[in-house]
């Protein structure tokens, strides 16, 4: 019964979107304005989600830990090659 219910629900909340007026529209047509949209939407997240990463990894604060790191990667080397 909830089931019938929430199919119903739904039904008259896409009547509800679909404009009485725009006759011309099929449903085929939503969805296939709806997949083009979502399709862009996952292209601007993941060009933005790429420009972040780049960003990041160009920031000053990883640049500068990258080259601190190097720094006591270099002492240790240096004080492993005097023990010898």
């Amino acid at each position: 019964m909830k089931l019938y219910l929430a199919v119903a629900v739904l039904m008259l909340a896409f009547a509800a979107l679909t404009d009485a007026e725009e006759v011309d529209t099929t449903i085929q047509d939503r969805f296939t304005d709806f997949g083009t949209q979502i399709s862009q939407g996952a292209q601007d997240i993941a060009e933005k989600t790429k420009q972040a990463f780049q960003d990041f990894h160009e920031s000053e604060f990883v640049l500068n830990t990258k080259s601190w790191f190097e720094r006591q990667f270099d002492k240790v080397k240096a004080s492993i090659g005097t023990v010898n």
